[in-house]
């Protein structure tokens, strides 16, 4: 039950964090690093942020999110079906 739980926190979190790197960016504020949106994906919520980058529009011209996250995504899908099988 705990993984689950952490895997939509994670999700959860990584699209909060789209939301807020793109309303950061509209005000000219402090912006959420490149690496931390990859970390958090890499941790599992790659999902959150993909549906993030699409629902808010935010860094869907940049060819590294353009690629990385759905990458992250087919991997983070792989872990969580290894986990629900426990292999």
């Amino acid at each position: 039950m705990l993984i689950p739980c952490f895997i939509a926190l994670m999700n959860l979190i990584g699209m909060f964090i789209m939301w807020y790197d793109k309303s950061q960016a509209i005000v000219g504020s402090r912006r959420v690093p490149e690496k931390r949106i990859f970390l958090i994906g890499f941790l599992g919520g790659a999902i959150g942020i993909w549906l993030g980058m699409n629902l808010f529009r935010h860094k869907t011209k940049h060819s590294l999110f353009v690629a990385g996250i759905p990458i992250l995504v087919v991997i983070n899908l792989f872990l969580f079906v290894l986990l629900a099988l426990k292999v």
